[in-house]
């Protein structure tokens, strides 16, 4: 008996469709494992890349540490290197100063700051390097020509041209004396006053400030050309306390001084930084020791 061919048509398509369903299942069942194949593989390195991530992340803040380390380190280098520098600047600094102050020693007269009334002494041969002429438009009087040692000479005129400004009368009276004017001098009050006497006020040849150049007898008008204390009584001399030491001189023999009598008129040129210090401290400059006064000889002119 035939099979109908409708039916035959069926079973070939029955047929057709089960082997369809089998390759679908089977291509299914091949994907299903390649996808958990895939996923178990990206599960695996998901795994990896987390834990390489911390690894790196650990490397990361090591390697921060180990820098912020090594910057504090050299920072720290870099400070101490600053002030090791800072000190050696400091240290040359000094050199350098005290090179260039040994420089301007060599070129001063040591004898400038001596205690010469009655302590040191001058020989006859001492004269200084330099001496100018004073203008005679401060001279108190014009019969002889005085002279200042020439550095002191611009303080001197500075000082009595400012008083001046104020209405204040200053002139120079006596300057320079040589070894052998004061002995003349000397000789001339011992033969007026006596030894006694004249040796309370005036100094022996070689014990003069005046010999130094940079001392000065001065006077202002109404004392009829005498030096005496008097001129303590006057607007000179009261401007001359409160001013003097501005340009650098001070009083060398104030009252009670142990060396000669009360002399208001004598200035002594020491420099601006010691006649500064010793108006500040109330001294005068035969209370220093001489080490001290020393001190003072590289500013003497500054």
């Amino acid at each position: 008996m035939k099979t109908p061919p409708i039916e035959k048509q069926f079973i070939a398509v029955t047929i057709a469709l089960t082997v369809i369903a089998l390759a679908l299942a089977v291509s299914v069942w091949w994907l299903n494992g390649k996808i958990n194949t895939i996923y178990s593989e990206l599960a695996s390195l998901s795994k990896e890349t987390a834990s390489s991530t911390a690894a790196l992340q650990t490397n990361i803040n090591e390697a921060h540490s180990t820098l912020s380390n090594a910057i504090s380190a050299a920072e720290q280098n870099v400070g101490s290197l600053q002030g090791q520098l800072g000190n050696f600047q400091n240290q040359v600094g000094n050199i350098s100063g005290a090179v260039t102050n040994l420089q301007k020693l060599s070129q001063l007269d040591p004898e400038l700051l001596k205690k010469y009334s009655k302590v040191y002494f001058l020989n006859e041969n001492y004269v200084p390097a330099h001496l100018s002429e004073i203008p005679l438009a401060i001279q108190y009087s014009d019969v002889k020509q005085m002279l200042i040692r020439t550095e002191v000479l611009p303080y001197l005129e500075n000082m009595i041209a400012t008083a001046s400004s104020t209405g204040v009368a200053l002139y120079v009276d006596s300057a320079y004396r040589s070894f052998d004017e004061q002995k003349a001098l000397k000789s001339d009050y011992q033969m007026v006053y006596g030894s006694g006497a004249a040796n309370s006020f005036s100094a022996n040849q070689g014990y003069s400030e005046h010999q130094l150049g940079t001392a000065v007898d001065l006077i202002t008008t109404g004392l009829g050309g005498q030096l005496d204390s008097s001129f303590d009584k006057t607007a000179a001399y009261q401007w001359l306390v409160q001013n003097a030491y501005k340009y650098g001189f001070t009083m060398s023999y104030p009252p009670d001084n142990g060396y000669y009598v009360y002399e208001p008129w004598h200035w002594r040129f020491v420099g601006v930084k010691l006649a500064s210090d010793l108006h500040a401290e109330g001294k005068y400059f035969y209370q220093l020791d001489q080490q001290t006064l020393d001190g003072y000889l590289v500013t003497i002119f500054d």
